[in-house]
């Protein structure tokens, strides 16, 4: 393993002088560090993260813990965080919980142990704000992102969960709909939570009735079960003039799960029922864009995160919390139609 004496050794200076040219401190003649440079990159030499943190208490490590890679839109927000991270010479440590909250309390645990200097986290629920707590009394500053939390004080950076909701729901009226059901996460997360306030307010501005027969909820885990097509089933087993025109699904995995409900119960969209959604659905958007949806600007979030977050861990005179709320882009595709 080459060390900083073998780079002295070659580059003819002190160990302190590599030292000092690795850390970016003390002032080094414009020769000197081209000369150590030079150096360090024809022996391969490595900086050994661990003992840079001991010195500058920092590992320029930020973590990143989101709920479900998987999904596209948490993709776009790791992909924006990481260059955003990169950028400013930040690494990201990222781990990913499936809505779990155990899961997640394990890696705050990790968070912990590998001595992150801040950590940008989507909550798998209201319960998060004790881990929180735990991170900053270790002084680790936290961004939230994608959702907020009850009681949370500190920065944040999300979409718009009530206006694009209030948007796919008037364009479902504006198409003549008027039994509109709502498959929803959730309510213990604050983005279920505000899909379903701009559904039920967007409702009583069209002087529409509430069907609280028509709204459900359903976690990541019974999505992935297949535990949708029951609940479709029980709206299209009502009657034919209580029976929903149009479903709107609060994410984009409820959809698809929607999608291939209707499906199997031999029902066409937008033929015989509209369906609109959260989030853009992956791959098919690519090739083939379908579903109308509110397309959260997920890089941007990942970005404008870590920039906070970069930001409280260098103490910039930051003094208030901040709170971003990007608004979704509404495009309207081929799952809605208008209806008599």
């Amino acid at each position: 393993m080459v060390t900083i004496y073998d780079i002295a050794k070659k580059a003819s200076v002190s160990p302190m002088t590599v030292s000092r040219v690795i850390n970016n401190s003390g002032n080094i003649r414009v020769a000197t560090r081209e000369k150590v440079e030079k150096a360090i990159k024809e022996l391969g030499y490595v900086p050994n993260s661990a003992a840079r943190s001991l010195t500058s208490n920092q590992t320029k490590t930020l973590g990143l813990i989101l709920t479900d890679i998987s999904n596209p839109f948490f993709s776009k927000i790791a992909r924006g965080a990481e260059d955003a991270a990169v950028e400013t010479g930040y690494r990201v440590l990222m781990s990913n919980t499936d809505e779990d909250s155990e899961k997640e309390i394990n890696y705050i645990d990790m968070m912990l142990s590998a001595r992150v200097d801040g950590v940008l986290i989507a909550p798998t629920s209201d319960k998060t704000l004790d881990q929180i707590k735990r991170l900053r009394q270790h002084n680790i500053p936290v961004v939230l992102i994608d959702r907020t939390i009850e009681g949370f004080v500190g920065d944040y950076v999300l979409g718009d969960s009530y206006e694009g909701s209030r948007k796919l729901v008037e364009h479902l009226i504006e198409y003549g709909h008027r039994n509109i059901a709502l498959i929803n996460g959730p309510s213990n997360v604050s983005t279920a939570r505000e899909r379903q306030r701009g559904y039920l307010e967007t409702l009583k501005l069209n002087d529409l009735p509430v069907h609280e027969n028509y709204i459900s909820e359903i976690d990541f885990k019974s999505v992935q079960a297949g535990n949708t097509k029951s609940i479709v089933d029980q709206l299209i087993q009502l009657n034919e003039k209580k029976r929903p025109t149009a479903i709107f699904a609060a994410n984009n995995f409820i959809a698809i799960s929607v999608m291939k409900a209707l499906k199997e119960l031999g029902l066409h969209v937008p033929n015989d029922i509209s369906v609109v959604c959260f989030d853009e659905v992956e791959p098919v958007v690519y090739f083939d864009p379908f579903f109308t949806v509110a397309a959260q600007p997920a890089a941007e979030l990942g970005k404008v995160g870590v920039k906070f977050l970069i930001e409280r861990v260098e103490q910039k005179n930051v003094d208030q919390e901040r709170k971003i709320i990007l608004p979704p882009d509404i495009h309207i595709r081929k799952s809605t139609r208008k209806i008599e």
